[in-house]
């Protein structure tokens, strides 16, 4: 079992501005979702988390091992699936990971071949390993990004904004991948995509202006909020305005029609009740004071 232990970090820099504020998290095996719109300081605490920069304040344990102290350890045992990877070369699939095996330090041919052949069929991509990676559609190279980043056989992967571009069946296979994958190791989601961590995630923590707003099992979060939200929809010449003394939590247009959702631990006149969703937590989280 591998343990990712954050204790009271901070980061400001020199500028003066506090992108990391007192981050406490205990992450072990499986999909952990880190949830929070652009700005919220997410990038800013994966960052820190792998060694590319050194927090203020406070400590990151990795499998009982300073990370602070000793970043190379984390960096070692890490995988990372960026948003997008840039440009590709006109390389294949198989010979473009071979590449990024060797800079990963797997020297020994024979085991780096055995390594790869594995991965292909692990993203059933085995059929596509010598096409060019740049023909790729945005299904397969979010699958080649996968196998890349198990390459060396991690035991934390950092996986940001995956399935941003995505058509729905490409999604799902990509979350199926990531669940399988995450039954052996850390995984990270960094995302403000609600959907993602909804399907993913055992347990996910609410992140804003580099704080943790709240944390825990989705559907705890999402009992909270039972008999809370409600939600009307706008006449063509009702103003929203007339609503303005709800604390509202997100806005929709469904069916062309304007949608408002509120949260009232009363019953809102001309409202009707809605079963909470993660969206609606999150949202919720977002509008409360720090």
């Amino acid at each position: 079992m591998n343990t990712l232990s954050i204790n009271n970090l901070n980061l400001t820099y020199k500028n003066g501005f506090q992108a990391i504020n007192n981050i406490s998290l205990e992450i072990s095996n499986g999909m952990f979702g880190l949830l929070g719109p652009n700005g919220a300081g997410k990038s800013s605490l994966m960052k820190t988390i792998v060694g590319l920069q050194k927090p203020t304040s406070g400590s990151i344990i990795f499998n009982d091992i300073d990370s602070i102290k000793n970043p190379e350890y984390i960096k070692q045992n890490l995988g990372f699936l960026p948003q997008d990877f840039g440009v590709y070369p006109k390389i294949s699939a198989y010979d473009l990971l071979d590449h990024i095996a060797v800079l990963k330090g797997i020297t020994d041919k024979a085991q780096r071949k055995n390594q790869i052949v594995k991965l292909l069929e692990k993203v059933n991509l085995q059929d596509f390993q010598n096409k060019e990676v740049h023909t790729f559609s945005g299904g397969m190279k979010q699958r080649f990004g996968v196998a890349q980043a198990l390459l060396g056989n991690p035991k934390i992967i950092i996986v940001d904004e995956p399935t941003a571009g995505l058509d729905p069946e490409e999604r799902n296979r990509f979350n199926i991948l990531l669940n399988d994958i995450s039954r052996d190791v850390i995984v990270i989601l960094s995302t403000h995509l609600v959907e993602d961590v909804r399907n993913l995630c055992s347990e996910i923590a609410v992140m804003n202006l580099g704080q943790i707003l709240r944390k825990g099992e989705p559907k705890q979060l999402m009992a909270e909020l039972e008999n809370k939200i409600w939600s009307k929809s706008l006449e063509k010449n009702e103003s929203e305005s007339h609503y303005s003394h709800y604390e509202v939590i997100s806005r929709q247009l469904i069916e062309r029609k304007f949608h408002l959702t509120v949260f009232s631990e009363d019953s809102p006149l001309d409202f009707s009740p809605v079963s909470p969703l993660l969206e609606h937590f999150y949202f919720y989280t977002l509008t409360q004071k720090p």
